[in-house]
């Protein structure tokens, strides 16, 4: 799809009002890229060319559009208008939608609902804002064991056509509790006077209402699953969790870490969305947190002022000594943090993960400190810059850079440990801040190592 060429096609049959002309180019769309198209336009367009759209395609294409175009939509229907599209919208994606408005807003909408649909979307918001029951949707069909093949073909012809899914069919006892689940093709590939009973195999993986988010991220990357059912405390059928809503939470994750690694609090809106004046306090609070923690650098610096005074040749390496440290620390939290993100890693591997980080550390060390020896090497055959004390001098980068290197990596590796075990985000160990913990730590490290090699000569 050419979507610039769809929009000035759009822009000009709206400018000449032809209404049947836009329906067909809307016929030739699949929904996500009208969705698309549309929130291309401006505030009142879009209003104009979403009303032109069918019922029912109305309220498949408007579950596409990212939340804050669904809410200027509905601000431009009016109560009644947008009480009627959350009607026929699924109650997974509703609940998304209502979560996100302002209360009373939300209030007047969901008491505009009818009485069945008003009950869903009372009892999903009532669960915790990150919570699985948030994700869930209540359009499901429900399977009794005593059925055969052909009563549930029966069953699924007359009430199947408004369900999320019939991939899988949920086996339920008479009160309701979950018993086994079914994949389609069994109860199609089998002979029609089977019982569900005799289908089902026992194995069953099921998700809490009250657990979290990432819980059910972790269990569809587990079980390679399209679907999963949630389970109240009691074991009872609830509600219905898909792949669909699973990769929104997996982005949603995935940007939040890769934001806080940046050093940047979470947006929570697009960037080319989210107001100047709050971009500017997200990110203001972490660099003033940072630089706090850079002044901390000068005082160290301050510190071994007569160490420089004495050997200003010493303040030529600062900058490759931290900057070595940083790395190598940013390098093992980002590994750490991603690893304990997918499930790789768990606390209980913190001491796998400390003597892996030892090892890499020292030959990371290692590496750079014989390059940092062979550069002052080279540069002391073609120049006297470095002084008679060149190999003293040469020997202080070399071990520092082991020292700091390390220290750099169980830093990086070891903070994420920390956090998660005191029940915080290990992503908050941002990079930049784990970067500069290790400036502080290096400088000490380096004017530790150049007080001990260096005594009596140029100290």
């Amino acid at each position: 799809m050419d979507k610039e060429f769809v929009k000035d096609r759009l822009a000009e049959l709206l400018a000449d009002r032809n209404f049947v002309s836009i329906r067909a180019v809307f016929a030739g769309l699949a929904p996500a890229d009208t969705a698309e198209v549309i929130a291309e336009f401006e505030s009142a367009e879009k209003v104009a060319l979403f009303r032109l759209l069918p019922g029912e395609l109305a309220t498949e294409i408007f579950g596409y559009f990212p939340l804050e175009v669904q809410e200027a939509l509905l601000r431009a229907m009016g109560d009644e208008g947008a009480a009627a599209l959350l009607e026929d919208m699924s109650s997974d994606d509703r609940t998304a939608l209502l979560e996100e408005l302002p209360t009373p807003v939300c209030a007047r909408l969901v008491e505009a609902l009818s009485p069945e649909e008003r009950a869903i979307a009372l009892r999903l918001l009532d669960y915790p804002e990150e919570s699985i029951g948030r994700l869930m949707t209540s359009e499901y069909l429900t399977l009794r064991d005593e059925w055969t093949a052909a009563e549930v073909l029966e069953h699924i012809r007359k009430h199947g056509r408004d369900r999320e899914t019939l991939n899988v069919l949920y086996v339920v006892d008479s009160h309701g509790k979950l018993l086994d689940d079914l994949r389609i093709r069994e109860v199609l590939l089998c002979p029609l006077e089977t019982k569900v009973r005799d289908l089902r195999n026992g194995v069953m993986i099921s998700l809490n209402a009250t657990d979290d988010r990432e819980t059910a991220v972790a269990a569809f990357r587990k079980h390679h699953r399209t679907v999963l059912p949630v389970v109240d405390r009691q074991g009872g059928l609830v509600g219905i969790v898909t792949g669909d809503d699973i990769l929104g939470v997996a982005e949603e994750e995935a940007t939040e870490d890769i934001q806080k690694l940046g050093g940047v609090e979470q947006l929570d809106e697009p960037y080319l969305d989210i107001s100047l004046g709050r971009l500017i306090r997200k990110r203001a609070v972490w660099l003033v947190i940072l630089f706090v923690g850079e002044m901390l650098t000068a005082t160290a610096m301050g510190h071994y002022e007569n160490e420089i005074e004495r050997a200003a040749v010493l303040a030529i390496f600062v900058p490759l000594i931290i900057s070595s440290g940083g790395n190598s620390g940013s390098q093992a939290a980002s590994l750490i943090i991603r690893a304990m993100a997918i499930g790789e890693v768990g606390l209980r591997e913190w001491w796998r993960v400390m003597r892996r980080e030892i090892l890499c550390g020292l030959a990371l060390g290692l590496i750079l400190g014989v390059i940092g020896v062979i550069r002052i090497s080279v540069w002391s055959t073609f120049s006297d810059i470095y002084g008679p004390h060149w190999p003293l001098l040469a020997a202080t980068v070399g071990v520092s850079l082991v020292g700091v290197v390390l220290w750099g990596s169980l830093s990086g590796s070891m903070l994420p440990f920390l956090l998660r075990r005191f029940g915080l985000d290990p992503a908050t160990s941002s990079a930049p801040f784990v970067a500069t913990l290790v400036d502080v730590t290096g400088l000490v490290i380096y004017f530790a190592a150049a007080q001990a090699i260096l005594r009596g000569t140029l100290l």
